[in-house]
């Protein structure tokens, strides 16, 4: 990728194309602390709905310096232009097919003969039975129902009020035990002091005298509110990309009670973790 191009992508995100988001990548190989291209690169990803947008989000994060920076750029009206531009297609396309059934319906040349609805219906039949079909092709995961039902591995959609939601996406999944082992002597004598400056203020028994006017905090009741306050469906959906399946459906239990109207679709979201779960386990 030329540098010219690299500037103008850089200039006009909202205009990132699939050839260039595979080209950026070939430039993240060889610069990979590039922050703008990696977050140019992350759009790109989200334009084509690609399955890759996820991860790259959490390494897109490691290498920012200013993860506020990142959360306001995909949560901007230009990082989700493409997501409203097709849902305008969508009702557009939905206001010509129905008007396609309206003069379908009136003209009689649109009504097809037995003969050729019995033909039209062999030949699905024929493709139904066709074993090419049932071939699993090579490298390629088969998803489950349920996978494909609770749309995991598809990009998450965060807006401007689900901070939280975005923290949590990017939390580790769990914390690596520090290696202690092969350190210098100098940085043992390091550690060896900081550890005798440790035990003499603790030999010097300090007290801090508490104030008379303390405001007692109910941490327990703080804890208990936050979660039902915060939760939205995409911090369900972050839990469940994480596989912490037993979040998932605490969310969505939380979710039913929050929005009574959507208990239903809820319902089918929480009975298709559990048999996810039960699969998984």
């Amino acid at each position: 990728m030329k540098q010219e191009e690299v500037i103008s992508v850089l200039k006009q995100p909202a205009a990132i194309s699939f050839e260039q988001t595979k080209a950026l990548h070939e430039v993240l190989k060889q610069y990979p602390y590039f922050q703008a291209a990696r977050a140019v690169r992350l759009k790109g990803l989200k334009n084509i709905n690609s399955l890759h947008y996820n991860k790259e989000l959490k390494v897109t994060a490691a290498h920012t310096a200013d993860r506020g920076v990142l959360f306001d750029f995909i949560t901007s009206r230009e990082f989700n232009q493409n997501q409203i531009a097709d849902s305008i297609k969508k009702q557009e396309q939905q206001q010509k097919d129905l008007e396609i059934r309206r003069t379908s319906t009136s003209g009689k040349d649109q009504n097809l003969s037995l003969d050729e609805a019995l033909k039209m219906k062999r030949q699905e039949s024929e493709q139904v039975f066709d074993p090419e079909l049932f071939k699993k092709r090579e490298g390629e995961r088969r998803s489950s129902a349920e996978e494909e039902m609770l749309e995991m591995g598809k990009p998450l959609s965060f807006d401007r009020n689900e901070n939280h939601s975005f923290s949590e996406w990017l939390k580790l999944a769990s914390a690596k035990p520090i290696n202690r082992e092969g350190l210098s002597s100098e940085e043992q004598e390091a550690k060896s002091r900081k550890f005798e400056l440790i035990e003499d203020f603790i030999s010097k028994n300090p007290r801090i005298t508490p104030s008379k006017n303390v405001k007692k905090i109910n941490l327990a009741e703080e804890s208990l509110a936050a979660p039902e306050a915060l939760m939205t469906e995409t911090l369900a959906r972050v839990y469940l990309e994480q596989k912490n399946y037993k979040k998932a459906i605490q969310a969505y239990k939380i979710l039913i009670l929050k929005n009574p109207e959507k208990s239903g679709f809820f319902a089918d979201q929480i009975r298709a973790i559990e048999k996810l779960q039960e699969n998984n386990s």
